[in-house]
């Protein structure tokens, strides 16, 4: 991607280090409930794991993966959010330029880590409303996770 803002080596290093708090939130879990815990337990611990990593590399990491989605899925159909750290478009299809785009996802860093390697699945978080998610396209379940 051309204009990269986060050098790979940095978003990297950034998202191996979230990766690893995250995967030891849910570790804390207790195993035999895991897969059967409600999408808002395991967001909780998630979201506990994402407080462990200092804020400036939490948003790294997400800023990296949402270039690195941008680059692999290109256009401006779908606006994907993850606030306060960034925001981009993708998708061929329909184009907007000004106010909410006709298919928007958000959710807060955490979970979007944890989609996008693997941790968790799209429609476990999407059960529950712990990633919101409205309008034409925006099933993400496809295309995640990205690592």
């Amino acid at each position: 991607m051309a204009n990269r803002k986060v050098p790979v080596a940095a978003g990297s290093a950034a998202l191996k280090a979230c990766q690893d708090a995250l995967s030891q939130s849910l570790a804390q879990l207790p195993p035999e409930t895991r897969q059967a815990l409600p999408a808002d337990e395991v967001a909780t611990a998630l979201r506990e794991g994402g407080r462990q990593v200092p804020r400036m590399q939490l948003f790294t990491a997400v800023r990296y993966t949402l270039e690195e989605l941008a680059a692999s899925y290109p256009g401006r159909a779908v606006e994907v959010r993850v606030p306060p750290a960034g925001a981009v478009q993708i998708l061929e299809g329909t184009v907007h330029r000004r106010g909410t785009p006709p298919a928007v996802v958000e959710m807060d860093p955490a979970i979007w880590l944890a989609l996008t390697v693997g941790l968790v699945s799209w429609d476990l978080m999407l059960s529950e409303g712990v990633v919101s998610a409205s309008g034409n396209r925006c099933d993400l379940g496809p295309i995640l996770p990205l690592f």
